[in-house]
Parts: C-alpha cells; sequence; structure tokens
C-alpha cells in the first residue's frame, strides 16, 4: 500500500501550524547549508591566519575570525553537517534500538514485558549526560564515540513509548479479529500493531534530534566531542568563552545557530503533535 498520499497530508496539516511553517523552513534552510557548505563557505574552515586571529565581523568575514584567525561563518556552515548528522544519527540508532526492544515486550508481554519493564527502571537511574561524559571520556573525543555515548540510553524512552502503544493498540478489535482468522504473530506485529502505534514515536523523534544536537553541543564544549579541528558548534562556545569580552562573537554565532537549530525541531514536534492528535 501507497503511504505518499497519507504522508503528503500529514505535511500540509503541520505546515498549517505557524511554528511548524517557520521550523521546516529553518531546518531546510539548515539541510541545504549543511548540504552545500563547500560551496557556501568563503574560506576554508580549518585554514589559519594567526595575525588576524579574534578579529570582528567585516565585509570580508562576516560573522569574523577566531583566536587562530580561522573565518567564523565557514566553521558554521560546515558544523551544520556536524550537528544533523549527530542528531539524525542518534535517534536513527536509538530508533532501532528502541523500537525493537519497545514492540517484542508490548506484543509479548508476561515475562518479557516485566524484563523489559526493570531492565528500563535500571537503565533510568542512571543520569543521561553524565553518563554520555563518562563514555565519551572513557572512549576518547570522535564522532562514532558520541553516537555511542548518546545512544547508550537514548533508546530506553522510545522503547518505552512503543510499548504502551503497542498494549493499547494490540487491545484494539481489529487486531482481535485478525487474531481470530489466523495471521501469525509475526504479521500482526508488523502489519496490523506497528503502523498504527508509530505516531507517538515520530513526534518523540523530531524531539529527540533537538535534545541529541544539544547534548552534542555539551559534550563538545567540555572537549569530549569530535576531536579538534573538526569545526562543531559546541567546541566553537567552547574555545570562545575565554574571549567574551574581547571577541563576543566566537560565541554568540554558534549560539544563536544552536538556538535557531532546536527551536526549529521543536516547533516543528509541537505541530507534528497536533496533526496527528486525533481529537482536534
Amino acid at each position: 500500500m501507497d503511504d505518499s498520499p497519507r504522508l503528503l497530508a500529514l505535511l500540509r496539516r503541520t505546515a498549517r501550524h505557524r511554528g511548524a511553517a517557520i521550523g521546516m523552513f529553518l531546518i531546510a534552510a539548515l539541510v541545504l547549508a549543511a548540504l552545500l557548505a563547500p560551496f557556501l563557505s568563503p574560506y576554508d574552515p580549518y585554514a589559519q591566519s594567526l595575525d588576524e586571529g579574534l578579529s570582528g565581523p567585516t565585509a570580508a568575514h562576516w560573522f569574523g575570525q577566531d583566536k587562530f584567525g580561522r573565518d567564523v561563518f565557514s566553521r558554521l556552515v560546515h558544523g551544520a553537517r556536524l550537528s544533523l548528522a549527530v542528531g539524525i544519527g542518534t535517534v536513527a540508532i536509538s530508533l532501532l534500538i528502541g523500537l525493537a526492544a519497545g514492540s517484542m515486550a508490548g506484543f509479548l508481554g508476561g515475562w518479557a514485558d516485566r524484563v523489559f519493564t526493570g531492565a528500563c527502571d535500571v537503565l533510568l537511574a542512571f543520569p543521561g549526560i553524565l553518563l554520555a561524559i563518562g563514555i565519551a571520556a572513557v572512549r576518547g573525543p570522535s564522532f562514532g564515540n558520541v553516537l555511542f555515548a548518546l545512544s547508550v540510553l537514548g533508546w530506553v524512552g522510545y522503547a518505552r513509548v512503543i510499548r504502551a502503544q503497542v498494549l493499547k493498540v494490540k487491545a484494539m478489535e481489529f487486531v482481535e479479529s485478525a487474531r481470530a482468522i489466523g495471521a501469525p504473530p509475526s504479521r500482526m506485529l508488523l502489519a496490523h500493531i506497528l503502523p498504527n502505534a508509530l505516531s507517538p514515536i515520530l513526534v518523540e523523534a523530531t524531539f529527540g534530534i533537538a535534545r541529541a544536537i544539544v547534548a552534542e553541543a555539551g559534550l563538545s564544549f567540555l572537549g569530549l566531542g569530535v576531536a579538534p579541528p573538526a569545526a562543531s558548534w559546541g567546541s566553537m562556545i567552547g574555545d570562545g568563552r575565554h574571549f567574551l569580552f574581547v571577541a563576543p562573537h566566537l560565541v554568540t554565532a554558534p549560539g544563536a545557530a544552536i538556538l535557531l537549530t532546536v527551536m526549529a525541531f521543536n516547533f516543528v514536534g509541537d505541530g507534528l503533535r497536533d496533526a496527528l492528535d486525533t481529537r482536534s
């Protein structure tokens, strides 16, 4: 069955939400900037010019230069690639694990559900960001380690949401009808239950991308993100905080980028939640 009309209808309903429309525009601009970063960047983001270090915004360097004389705008555009990759990558990994664990626990019930619930309670006892900091500190700064650190506990929230939805959907009449005519369990789960249980997960994933971007910025701020000299918004803020009163553009530019990006995904999440709300 082709779900394209349903997807287009969902996008149209989401776009009617004023905040979501603004968020979608900002995300589209961010994705376009990340894809075209080599063409949009007026300078090499790693090229240094020490004699021009800490220079403010000029016609040649729109957002100024950092302490090594690197162009802030060029690094900002390339940093969008890293932020989007971490946000989408973390959510994708967490979703795969969470969907598998949560759907099986909710569908099987019994001891499997009890084991799953107990494991989630134990994992949620650990502060997520502190555990991510510990893992990144032990494994060292790299893109793969950031994804691993943010996904270790990231899947738990998605798993709990999908478990609750599966428990609700599997008690509905159309699932009982499929069971009565002898549909195999795998078909019941994949064809009847999961497609009707995914709506809250879409909303949670949108907010999850925003959370992952903030978490990556926090790790990079502490020097535990992607290894230098890679452009990262968090590391740009970390490097610029020492020159806050001398060169505030080093902090304001990446800070504004994080703010707008997180705000955009949250706006889209709000609009998506309203669009999927059958009561409205």
